[in-house]
C-alpha cells in the first residue's frame, strides 16, 4: 500500500469509527455505570471484533456474506431486533440506581461483542475497506501490515475515547433526575438505531 494509499484508508477508518453508532453509545453508557477501568472490557470486545472482522474480510468471508441476500437479511433482521431489546431493557433499568456488582466484566465484554458483530455497519464498513482499498498486485500479507494496525489504533481510540465521555457525563450528572433521563436517551437511541436497521432491512428484502 502506498503512503497516499494509506492516508485515504487511515481518514476513511477515523470516520467510520468516529460515527456514533450502537458501538458508541454502548460505550459511553457502560462509561457512565461502570466507570472508565471495567468499561475498557467492552473496549476490547469490539477490538476483537474488529480483529475478527478484518482477517474474515482478508480471506473475502465478509465480501461473500455481502453477496448473499439471504444471510444478510436475517443478520440484518438480527442485529435489529437485539438493538430494540437492548434499549428497552436500558429503559426499564433507567430508574434504578446501577452498582458496579450488576455487571461483571464478562456480561460486559459479552454484550459488547454482540452488538458489534449484529451491527450492519461493521459489515459495510469492512466489506466498503477491503472493497475500495485492496490494491491489484499487492498481496494482501502486504496490506494487512498497514490495514490492521492502523484499523485498531484508530478503533481502540474511538472507543475508549467515548467511554470517557461516558465517565465524564456520569461524574457531572447533577442528580438521579438528570441520570435517569439521560439513560433513557440512551435507551432511545439503541431503539432508534434497531428501528433503522429493520427498515432498511425491509428496504432490501429477499423477494
Amino acid at each position: 500500500m502506498s503512503f497516499g494509499g494509506w492516508l485515504v484508508f487511515a481518514s476513511f477508518w477515523v470516520i467510520f469509527v468516529t460515527t456514533p453508532g450502537p458501538n458508541a453509545v454502548n460505550c459511553i453508557q457502560n462509561g457512565m455505570t461502570f466507570g472508565f477501568k471495567r468499561s475498557l472490557w467492552g473496549v476490547a470486545a469490539i477490538l476483537i471484533q474488529a480483529t475478527l472482522f478484518l482477517s474474515l474480510s482478508a480471506v473475502g468471508v465478509t465480501a461473500l456474506i455481502a453477496a448473499s441476500p439471504d444471510v444478510f437479511w436475517w443478520l440484518k433482521g438480527a442485529g435489529a431486533v437485539v438493538l430494540i431489546l437492548l434499549g428497552v431493557r436500558t429503559w426499564r433499568q433507567a430508574g434504578t440506581a446501577p452498582r458496579l456488582t450488576d455487571a461483571t466484566a464478562g456480561s460486559i465484554f459479552g454484550t459488547a461483542f454482540l452488538i458489534a458483530t449484529i451491527n450492519a455497519k461493521s459489515i459495510a464498513g469492512y466489506f466498503a475497506a477491503f472493497s475500495q482499498f485492496v490494491e491489484p498486485g499487492v498481496p494482501i500479507a502486504t496490506l494487512m501490515v498497514w490495514i490492521f494496525p492502523t484499523a485498531l489504533t484508530i478503533t481502540g481510540a474511538s472507543y475508549v475515547g467515548y467511554t470517557a465521555i461516558g465517565v465524564a457525563l456520569g461524574r457531572a450528572a447533577l442528580g438521579a433526575v438528570f441520570n435517569v433521563w439521560f439513560r433513557r436517551g440512551m435507551a432511545v437511541l439503541f431503539v432508534t438505531y434497531g428501528v433503522i436497521l429493520g427498515f432498511w432491512n425491509q428496504s432490501v428484502a429477499v423477494p
